[in-house]
Order: C-alpha cells, then structure tokens, then sequence
C-alpha cells in the first residue's frame, strides 16, 4: 500500500476546493512536504496566509501549460494529485482551444515531467463527463484520461491511475453557489432543466475517493464509486430552504446549455466488461482495467438516471452538512 507519511506531494491546481481540502487531508496523513501548484497568484497568497504555521505547505506559481514550471515543482516529489484542469462547461465550450491547451496539453505536461523526475505515482482526477462526452470539457477530460492510459502502458518506473466523480456541492462555480448568490443578488434562480440528474458528492467523499484510488488502483487503472444522484429542480428547492427563501421564490428555465447531458455517467458499457467490484464501510466501488472480468451479477447504476436518487429532504441535509463542515 502507498503511503503519504514523510512522503513529497504535489498537488497540481492545488487552490481549488479540491486542493484546499485534499492538502488537509495530506496533512493529515502525516505527509513530510506539500507543494502546491496553480496559476492563481491571489489565492495563493491567501491559502499561504492560513497555512504560514506550517513551513512544509509550499506553493508553486505556474501553469501546467508550460512545462517548464511544471518541472521546477517537480523534482524531489513521491505523489503528484493532478486536480488542476477547465472545468466549467459553459466557458470550455466558448473557448474549446483554451481547455485543449489546460486537460489535454497541460496535462501531459504533467505526466511527462513526472516520469522524468521519477516520480512513484500520478493520480489523475476526471469526471462523469468524460463519459460518452459531448462537450469540450469532457472531450479534453476524456482525451486527459486517453494520455494517462497510454503512460501507463508504457511501464515506466512511474505509476499512473484515473479516478472520476461527480459535481461537488458548494464547490466553486458549481450550481449550489451560483443559486445562492442569484438569491444574494435578488434574481431568479435559472435552472437548466428541472428533471436533468447529476451525481452529487461532497469534498470529502471527493479526497475520500482520490486516496483510494491511490491506495487501490495498480498501474493504468480506474476507480468509480457508486454516487448518489438529484434533479436540478430538487436541489434548487433545497437551496431555497435552505436560505428560507418562500416557496413562490422565483424560478427560471433556461433549457439545456451547449454541451450539456440530461443525465450523466461515471462508466461506459465497454468499461464495465473489465470492471471488478469492491467494497468498503462507505459504498462500492468499480476497479477498471484493460482485462476482461468475470462477476457473478451485471452491473448497473453508474449513470445519473439509473443511480438511487436522493429526496429534497436528502438534498437539503446534505447542503447543510457541507456548509457547517465549510464553516467549522
């Protein structure tokens, strides 16, 4: 089993909420040195500000499209957590070039600096929409995934795998924080569609899943976890109780963005072929590899439609979970 303890980590877009929460989590698990990589001065320099007691956070300003500062961050380092990538559908379909140079050409940047600086693991994290894509952002994501898994074939002393999840609740730029701030601002919250699905999972679960995977996963290998999943319209009724907003608070349907999916999937038909289920105290998981595997039951429930839906009381309870744990 790989270990963090004393070990050199490198989190790439390591000021996302993401990177915020996973160097907790390294920390946690006793890491001796914690590098944090992204292209965002100021949130740098306020991450710094709560983290100056501990003089093994250190940041790393630089773009994973420039190789050269990928590699100046990289020397010394045990476990890279690629996390850093465009991840807004609406802005990657506006400029497609721009998330092309970021999940596609940045991330290789990172997968080749890291097996010429002999690093013993990469952790790439993807998501739900790299799955049978029909946007740029999964497009990109899903050819990210394409470039792990051709490292990994490779054999390189360096390890590489892939884990993928869902939308994370009050992440920045995600839906939940888009409608409190509508609200703020005294407009109407736009929902795209109110029966469209997504999977929905918390930070935690999200640093929770990114250490099995490394834990867990073998060379080229890819870990999913069965999520849960709401519609757009339950999570805007929970978002308005839980601000006790009235239940005439205006709504508005904007219809299904460019690129867009009603419903979503964490796994596609041929992966299941060489899937092989495990699990744990928190739920099950696919292991995916390139080998056909034998299961004694199909296995169904990784896309958003078919996944358990959560109830607008769930939905709500998990709101205020996220926001106290945010706010502890």
């Amino acid at each position: 089993m790989n270990n963090l303890k004393q070990s050199v980590v490198l989190i790439t877009g390591g000021t996302g909420t993401f990177g915020n929460a996973f160097l907790d989590r390294c920390l946690m698990e006793g890491a001796g040195e914690v590098r944090i990589f992204s292209r965002d001065e100021k949130k740098q320099y306020d991450m710094a500000q709560r983290y100056r007691a501990f003089p093994y956070v250190k940041f790393f300003l630089g773009d994973i499209r420039d190789k050269d500062t990928i590699d100046a961050a990289m020397g010394g380092v045990d476990y890279v957590f690629h996390a850093a990538a465009m991840k807004q559908v609406p802005s990657c379909e506006q400029f497609p070039m721009e998330a092309m140079k970021t999940n596609v050409i940045g991330s290789r940047n990172v997968l080749v600096s890291a097996v010429e600086h002999d690093v013993q693991k990469v952790v790439c994290l993807s998501t739900d929409k790299a799955v049978y894509p029909t946007s740029a952002m999964g497009m990109t994501k899903a050819y990210m995934e394409k470039l792990a898994k051709q490292l990994a074939a490779m054999n390189t002393p360096t390890q590489v795998c892939i884990t993928r999840f869902g939308n994370l609740v009050a992440s920045r730029g995600s839906a939940v924080p888009l409608f409190i701030e509508q609200v703020q601002e005294g407009l109407p919250i736009t929902i795209t569609d109110p029966n469209m699905t997504r999977f929905m999972m918390t930070v935690r679960e999200a640093t929770d899943l990114v250490l099995k995977a490394f834990n867990a996963c073998s060379n080229g290998e890819l870990l999913v976890k069965r999520a849960r999943a709401c519609t757009t319209g339950d999570l805007a009724r929970a978002v308005c109780r839980y601000l006790d907003l009235p239940d005439d608070y205006p709504t508005q349907f904007i219809g299904v963005r460019a690129g867009e999916k009603m419903h979503e999937s964490l796994l596609a038909e041929g992966e299941a072929d060489c899937a092989t289920v495990i699990h744990d105290d928190a739920g099950e998981y696919l292991v995916v590899n390139d080998r056909p595997a034998l299961r004694p039951e199909p296995i169904t429930g990784y896309a958003s439609d078919q996944a358990e839906r959560m109830s607008e009381e769930e939905v709500l309870a998990l709101i205020r979970s996220v926001f106290q744990e945010v706010n502890a």
